[in-house]
């Protein structure tokens, strides 16, 4: 799997972050991991297409030592379609550059 990956998370860095994502990701049914919702300008024309499949997601783990951002977008509603792919580049520099903001505003080091 192609990740993003943030690694040596100190515990404090931790909590804030599981802070700030319980506030703005879903959390789902299992702990630490979050569903960010990619923006929509920024579907392939296969996603943008699959009406039935939206939204599309990046999936973050959230582990005490680091923070894993898969570079899949998913779907919620299907485990196999042709619209779950391997981010594009635009896709990937999205997901990269919202972690990064996220870091900056809580005052993290990355």
């Amino acid at each position: 799997m192609k990740q993003y990956v943030v690694d040596e998370l100190r515990p404090s860095d931790h909590k804030r972050l599981k802070e700030y994502f319980d506030n703005h990701f879903q959390v789902s049914g299992m702990g630490g991991l979050y569903w960010v919702p990619l923006d929509q300008e920024l579907l392939t024309p296969c996603q943008a297409d699959h009406q039935q499949c939206q939204p599309h997601y990046f999936a973050l783990e959230l582990m005490p030592d680091r923070l894993a951002c898969e570079l899949l977008v998913r779907t919620r509603s299907r485990i196999r379609c042709e619209c779950i792919q391997y981010a594009t580049v635009r896709q990937r520099n999205w997901l990269i550059e919202m972690v990064d903001a996220v870091f900056e505003k809580l005052g993290l080091q990355t």
